[in-house]
């Protein structure tokens, strides 16, 4: 035999060893391909998961809002300002009463809610209740949204989207019920027996957007308030003025 034929032929049996070795490689290897996947998260576990996200963030931007109020009715419009874990609340609500639409700036802290009013000079204290609104330093904590994503009942996953800046992040979507009488901690006014609750929340477990449905206030059909979360982790020193 050629010096050439036993080069190919050593060649041929090396090549044929190493095809056969490369199962048991993989085997031992321990590599990914062949770990098991890891295990989805159920919506549950989801949604505490951004309960947990609220809860802990130094801060958060928040924009509440409604299409429209039903007619006859005097309650919140809109809410939009910067929420801290302290807690505390610097911003504006639009409230709707006796006909008319009015922003008021807002700021709420060691629980007490100042406001500066209509025709009013300066800040005064106000029991936001009276208007239709929350104590809005509240929103994000037990108390509000990081509560409520806990208390949803037999929510299911829907459709994942591109959203955010850029459309960089994975927003998933949660749907589901909540009692009631855990919803007037948003809407005080709150006089239906259970609402339908959309979550959007992103690949990295923050929620990022609210949209709730059901009888906000008594004697009325039902309506529709979204909220948006933005900026996890702001920081903003809050106090009263």
């Amino acid at each position: 035999m050629s010096t050439r034929a036993r080069t190919h032929r050593r060649l041929a049996t090396a090549a044929a060893a190493v095809l056969l070795a490369l199962p048991a490689l993989a085997a031992c290897s321990g590599g990914d391909d062949d770990a098991p996947a890891e295990k989805s998260k159920t919506p549950e576990e989801v949604l505490a998961d951004a309960s947990a996200k609220l809860t802990e963030t130094s801060g958060v931007d928040l924009a509440l809002s409604t299409a429209a109020l039903p007619d006859g009715v005097s309650g919140m419009a809109k809410a939009t300002g910067t929420l801290t874990n302290a807690p505390a609340f610097d911003g504006s609500i639009s409230v709707v009463f006796a006909g008319q639409n009015v922003d008021v700036p807002v700021i709420a802290v060691d629980d007490t809610v100042y406001a500066q009013l209509p025709f009013t000079p300066g800040w005064n204290k106000v029991d936001p209740k009276e208007y239709g609104a929350p104590d809005p330093a509240n929103l994000i904590g037990e108390d509000g949204f990081a509560g409520l994503l806990t208390l949803t009942d037999s929510p299911e996953k829907g459709e994942s989207v591109r959203g955010g800046a850029n459309n960089e992040e994975v927003l998933t979507t949660y749907s589901g019920t909540v009692p009631g009488d855990a919803m007037d901690a948003i809407i005080p006014s709150s006089s239906g027996d259970s609402f339908d609750v959309e979550w959007q929340v992103t690949d990295d477990g923050e929620l990022r957007k609210a949209t709730m449905t059901g009888v906000f206030y008594p004697r009325a059909d039902p309506m529709t308030y979204t909220v948006d979360f933005d900026n996890y982790g702001t920081e903003k020193n809050i106090t009263a003025p």
